[in-house]
């Protein structure tokens, strides 16, 4: 079993998507398509549908990591981060994620889905030269998580020329997490605030992997 056979599989399956959904269907037509047996199929994505989907999700990350490290975006941090979640949007197929939306939507496939969306937001703040250790770590990845989270729905269903309306979404809730930030930095610095934090959140550190628990290569 390779990357590049399970590569042309994805490929392969997802020129079915639009037809068959993202399932086992779509991953049965494009092994044909290939010369792939089922059972070697089942191999590369023992999950069915939800292998599918996360494999689509995370080739688009890998393209933003390298898209951001190749044109890092420029200018106030907010529109740095606003122009990333965009990027990502631009680096999707509206069907596809459709497709995939549905399959991840399932109950047992609901901490896969949420897992994904947290890889997206950190593959962003990294990008970004997020250095946090601690709690804050874990806060900004959550915040971002729900901004895009909003941002794909808000996008799927938007019919402006370009997509433009979904941008200004996109730096509307931006603007929130900003505002979130700045209330937190002024909480901080409140008399006694610091060690109020660090007694609640100082054994809260980063995941040293930046992983989280419970991925996998082929999840």
């Amino acid at each position: 079993m390779t990357q590049t056979e399970r590569d042309a599989l994805i490929e392969a399956a997802l020129t079915h998507v639009p037809f068959e959904g993202m399932n086992d269907r779509a991953i049965r037509s494009g092994a044909r398509d290939i010369g792939i047996s089922d059972d070697m199929a089942r191999v590369h994505f023992p999950e069915g549908g939800a292998g599918l989907a996360a494999a689509y999700h995370r080739r688009g990350d890998a393209a933003l990591r390298a898209e951001l490290e190749a044109n890092p975006p420029q200018g106030r941090f907010r529109d740095r981060v606003a122009e990333a979640v965009w990027r990502r949007l631009q680096l999707a197929e509206p069907e596809l994620v459709r497709a995939g939306a549905a399959t991840l939507a399932l109950p047992q496939n609901a901490a896969l889905a949420a897992r994904l969306v947290w890889e997206t937001a950190d593959v962003i703040w990294t990008a970004l030269g997020d250095s946090s250790d601690d709690v804050n770590w874990y806060s900004k990845r959550a915040t971002l998580s729900a901004v895009i989270s909003a941002s794909v729905l808000f996008w799927l269903g938007d019919e402006s020329e370009g997509h433009a309306e979904t941008r200004d979404f996109i730096d509307r809730r931006i603007d929130g997490v900003m505002r979130f930030e700045q209330i937190k930095g002024s909480l901080r610095k409140l008399p006694g605030a610091q060690a109020l934090t660090g007694l609640a959140f100082g054994w809260i550190k980063a995941p040293r992997s930046r992983d989280l628990p419970g991925k996998s290569s082929n999840y």
